[in-house]
Parts: C-alpha cells; sequence; structure tokens
C-alpha cells in the first residue's frame, strides 16, 4: 500500500526505473505527462498553462506566473488524490515534494555521473555529447529554481528525500528490486492513523483547489484543516452569504463528511502562493 515518487531528471533513466518497479510491485504507475493532463480536465485548464508546474517551458513560467499559486494547488491535489488510493509508482519534476511526510511512502532522489546522464541523454534525444551535456545542466537549473520558488525546497538537498540512489552504480532492475523492498517495509510498518492522516492531506487538497476554482472565492485567503473527513475553513470575513456558499463548494468535494466555517483572522494556507 506504499507511494513511491520519484523525481525525474534528463539522463536519468528515471521512466523506465518507475516502469520496472511498478511492474515489479503491481503497483499504478503514472507520470507527470499524465498528471498534468489529468489536472488540465478536471480544472479546465490548458495543458501548455500548467508547464509552470513540473514542465521545463520558462516562456509558459513567464507568461502565465501570476496564476502559478492556483496552478501549483490544483496539479496538487490531483497529486494527493491519487497518492491516496496507495499503491502508486509516480514519476515527475515535483511529485517527490508533494508527497507527504507521513511514512506512507517514499521519497525518492535520483542522482548519477554527468558523463553518463550525458550519455543517456545524447542517445534518447539524438543530441551531440555538447548539446546533451548543456542539456543536462540547464534542465537541473531550470527544475532547481522553479521547485525553489513553488515550495521553497532545495531538491538537491538530500534530507528531503528518503533515498537517494544513483542508477547508474547497478543494473536498472536491480535498482527497482531495492524500491519495491522498500516499498514493502513501508506496507510492513505503516498504520491506519498514518493512513488516515494521508487521506486527509489529500481531501485539504481537493478542497483548497476547489474554493481556488470557485469565480467568487479563489482570491479569498483561506486556511483549510481536516481530520477524519471533517473539514474547517478558517479565514476573516467569512459571513453571511459568503460561508453558505464556502459550505456549498466544500460539500461538493467527496470524501468530506462535515463542514465548519469560522470567520477568523488566520495565516492562509502556504500553497496559496499568490
Amino acid at each position: 500500500m506504499a507511494v513511491i515518487a520519484i523525481t525525474q531528471h534528463v539522463g536519468m533513466r528515471g521512466a523506465d526505473l518507475a516502469r520496472l518497479t511498478a511492474e515489479r510491485l503491481g503497483y499504478r504507475l503514472l507520470t507527470s505527462e499524465q498528471l498534468v493532463a489529468a489536472t488540465s480536465r478536471t480544472y479546465n485548464i490548458p495543458t501548455e498553462a500548467l508547464a509552470i508546474v513540473d514542465e521545463r517551458r520558462p516562456t509558459f513560467w513567464m507568461r502565465f506566473k501570476t496564476e502559478t499559486g492556483r496552478f501549483t494547488a490544483f496539479f496538487r491535489a490531483v497529486v494527493l488524490k491519487e497518492m491516496a488510493r496507495d499503491q502508486l509508482v509516480v514519476i515527475g519534476r515535483s511529485v517527490a515534494q508533494i508527497l507527504p511526510e507521513l511514512g506512507c511512502g517514499l521519497r525518492v532522489r535520483l542522482c548519477g555521473p554527468l558523463k553518463e546522464r550525458t550519455r543517456v541523454a545524447a542517445a534518447e534525444e539524438k543530441l551531440t555529447t555538447a548539446l546533451a551535456e548543456a542539456r543536462v545542466r540547464d534542465y537541473d537549473r531550470e527544475v532547481r529554481a522553479r521547485i525553489q520558488t513553488l515550495f521553497g525546497i532545495d531538491i538537491d538537498d538530500p534530507s528531503s528525500y528518503n533515498l537517494v540512489l544513483n542508477v547508474f552504480a547497478v543494473p536498472l532492475e536491480s535498482s527497482a528490486a531495492l524500491l519495491a523492498s522498500f516499498a514493502g517495509e513501508v506496507d510492513r510498518v505503516v498504520t491506519a492513523e498514518q493512513w488516515g492522516r494521508m487521506h486527509d492531506a489529500a481531501l485539504v487538497a481537493q478542497v483548497r483547489a476547489a474554493l481556488l476554482s470557485h469565480p467568487k472565492l479563489g482570491n479569498a485567503p483561506f486556511r483549510v484543516q481536516c481530520s477524519g473527513g471533517a473539514v474547517q475553513v478558517v479565514g476573516l470575513g467569512i459571513v453571511p452569504p459568503w460561508d453558505d456558499m464556502v459550505c456549498e463548494v466544500v460539500r461538493r468535494v467527496n470524501g468530506v463528511k462535515s463542514v465548519e466555517v469560522l470567520n477568523q483572522d488566520m495565516p492562509p494556507d502556504p500553497w496559496q502562493a499568490y
């Protein structure tokens, strides 16, 4: 019942590792492209706009920078909903940062020598060695800057992960076997309480996304909390008729058992970074 969230980088063979691991475990496999497509369908946003969240598209990042907070919240809601279903291997540029540290899964950072990554990138993208090396370096710099901006996390900090894995040190099948073994250990020790907190985290993300997508509520600074499916929305100015509107939006989110709205001054959620 574990979740394995793997970072995706150029020349790292991450997609192959994710596929092998999912096949070994019998888990679902989701890629960043699939998650972006799901976010686009769910929240009616062009896929190119979502490039700022999990793709390397500086042009679109600048064009849609005023919507970065909303799009990140939408993407995060989709990812966490899938993670809460468990038995998942997911690979993407930001998915490891989205997985909560609740003991329900593994944040996996892939690494490898520049020379080997350049060789793989050159073969996969049909580039010269010089262009492939530049591609790897530019990609790493861009992704690090974007994740720092979106999540306030340095992706090169090993303490942000449960496992840092050199994918060139051993055969890819051996790395997949290692990840499968770790997943089995997670299954052995994780508790129902931890999974309950995981479901609450996913529900908070979905409620927050629902509020952000509402045309009359999208700019309001809310704090969303959840325990056992009971949702609490806190914010200054949630008075009639806005309180009823908030409750109506929240109740539509699948899994919400009850809603409480409090008109209090409280710092908004950190994910509302707009």
